[in-house]
């Protein structure tokens, strides 16, 4: 029995941290929201981000990260994007060296442009880090679902760890050596996929939304190249799959913010009205910057950066898509 701390009781951090508690780990799970510790700890639920879900009576919530976290070998960092930073901060003087920090985060910060691996060892220098990423909707999850996942890491010793934690019959985890490639694949297809939402809430077909997923996995993957990751790393299921599944899936929340913006909602709105946080907006923004920084032409997610922070009308963005320079999509 393993002591695990899971910092963030969103939907998939409490999924991650039930899905361990139901393997009989000792899994402690902190949350911001102090309604969220007493519905989990008094009611075996999650009614904020995991509503319908009857969670495992030994997992257990707390409203202090460093009670959560004390003297736990491993500590799984589930937090939005925006937020890994200051939480783990609050954190660094109880976290020992050698700790095992699996990040289940998919989102860019947009002030340093920093992917979670870089956030993370930069608070938490001592610690072995594990970026865990895949096509895995929580509630499916929840459900039993089969579901497949990769846990990366630089050291095959800290990958084979996290494999081993969270691997079950119905949650089957690949070890993985490319950390940049599989948490930049994660970030940027929540952008594909608000602008797979647009696409059908502008109710149009089949054609450009098998276009959408492929011209956008090749911005992916030319930015990942130029940061130093694999491209066969694109293709797995970090890559493609959670691209599929994102762009594709009804349980996704960066899919039904494209289809509110394309039926006339603004990122504003759509934010007032939904607690559960759709990472692609704001990566969006880091994903288009990192671009400009690393010289590579990222034109999709451009596009929805300026339809969700400028205001461009959706239609008038792919328009301008389609009208781009005529170009080959590969030449040898």
């Amino acid at each position: 029995m393993t002591v695990v701390a899971v910092l963030g009781a969103g939907s998939w951090g409490t999924t991650l941290a039930n899905l361990l508690a139901m393997k009989g780990e000792t899994v402690r799970l902190w949350a911001y929201e102090p309604e969220v510790v007493e519905a989990v700890n008094q009611r075996q639920e999650n009614p904020l981000f995991l509503p319908g879900i009857r969670l495992d009576p030994s997992l257990r919530a707390y409203r202090d990260a460093r009670e959560a976290i004390a003297d736990a070998p491993i500590i799984v960092s589930a937090a939005p994007s925006h937020a890994v930073r200051r939480v783990v901060s609050q954190v660094r003087g109880c976290v020992r060296p050698g700790t095992l920090v699996v990040s289940a985060t998919k989102g860019i910060e947009t002030d340093t442009l920093a992917l979670m691996s870089a956030v993370i060892e930069e608070c938490l220098p001592e610690v072995r880090f594990v970026a865990l990423s895949g096509p895995s909707f929580a509630l499916e999850v929840c459900q039993g679902q089969p579901t497949l996942v990769v846990a990366a890491a630089r050291q095959e010793a800290a990958a084979l760890d996290a494999q081993r934690i969270f691997a079950t019959p119905r949650f089957r985890v690949y070890s993985h050596d490319d950390v940049i490639g599989v948490e930049l694949a994660g970030a940027l297809k929540n952008v594909i996929a608000i602008a797979a939402g647009i696409l059908e809430g502008l109710e149009m077909g089949h054609n450009p939304r098998a276009a959408l997923i492929t011209r956008g996995l090749a911005e992916i993957t030319r930015l990942g190249v130029a940061l130093g990751a694999s491209p066969l790393t694109f293709a797995g299921l970090a890559g493609m799959g959670d691209l599929i599944l994102t762009t594709t899936g009804d349980l996704s929340r960066n899919r039904a913010l494209g289809l509110a913006v394309a039926r006339g909602q603004t990122l504003e709105e759509y934010r007032t009205a939904h607690r559960s946080i759709a990472e692609g907006a704001n990566t969006s923004q880091a994903g288009a910057e990192l671009g400009k920084r690393m010289g590579v032409e990222l034109p999709i997610i451009e596009k929805v950066r300026e339809v969700l922070f400028t205001g461009k009308p959706a239609r008038t963005g792919i328009a301008e898509l389609m009208a781009r320079e005529l170009k080959s999509e590969q030449w040898r």
